[in-house]
């Protein structure tokens, strides 16, 4: 009988790290096989969709499963999906929303995340556990999973908001349209871009005057998507769609 307690999430591509494969056949135990034995029901013999992080996605052949562990024969000659030409600038949320919005931008396609401080961020929010490599990886992982993906986003934090501005987002956004989203802003989000994007989210409440007014000063285009206000992981998800529509 099996007797895990691990948390069961939807996952629709087994995601492996390369410490998990040896050669042409991978390990698996934890949260991924309470998922195959649970929800997928799968005993020996079956085949699951895989990938490796950053790499190729494939199948397994799973040639044993017990309460300990499953063992998978595996090929891996499929490319995942591109990324979107988006790097979003993200005022940290508060530590439940942070885990949710790292999921979702994850499986949107997003690769390139800076986690920023401003005004209305919360000091204790930067203590949080869910900051560290670990728990970012985790929650990175659960939104590939979810969207067949492969590819590792970036996540960067930034815990000073002036330097960051002044001393390093003039290079990270040459070459892309700056936005900055935000509620009073006279245009709306723009819809099916062709270029890159670097999109600037406050946090609730959005980003102080100042703070625009800095952003402004780089070229940022403030933004609206309508006359409600949204949470930020509404507004994350919003966003994204408006300006790379599936």
């Amino acid at each position: 009988m099996y007797r895990l307690s691990f948390t069961i999430r939807p996952m629709n591509l087994l995601l492996l790290k390369p410490t998990q494969i040896n050669g042409d056949q991978a390990t698996i135990a934890g949260r991924q096989l309470e998922h195959l034995v649970k929800v997928q029901r799968v005993q020996a013999g079956d085949t699951v969709r895989l990938g490796i992080v950053d790499g190729l996605m494939g199948e397994g052949l799973i040639s044993s499963i017990d309460t300990q562990q499953a063992c998978l024969d595996i090929r891996l000659d499929t490319e995942p999906p591109a990324p979107l030409p988006l790097t979003i600038i993200l005022a940290l949320p508060r530590p439940k929303m942070l885990r949710r919005t790292m999921q979702t931008v994850a499986a949107m396609g997003v690769k390139k995340i800076y986690l920023i401080n401003s005004s209305r961020v919360e000091k204790s929010f930067w203590q949080t556990p869910f900051l560290t490599p670990e728990a970012l990886e985790e929650q990175l992982i659960l939104g590939l999973e979810q969207a067949r993906d492969t590819q590792m986003p970036e996540v960067h934090l930034r815990k000073l908001f002036k330097p960051f501005v002044e001393d390093e987002l003039a290079d990270i956004i040459a070459g892309s349209d700056a936005l900055v989203a935000h509620p009073i802003a006279n245009s709306a989000c723009p819809v099916d871009s062709k270029k890159p994007v670097t999109l600037a989210i406050g946090p609730e409440g959005g980003f102080i005057p100042y703070e625009i007014d800095k952003l402004n000063q780089l070229g940022f285009e403030p933004v609206h998507l309508g006359p409600r206000i949204l949470r930020v992981e509404n507004a994350v998800p919003a966003l994204i769609s408006r300006l790379f529509p599936a």
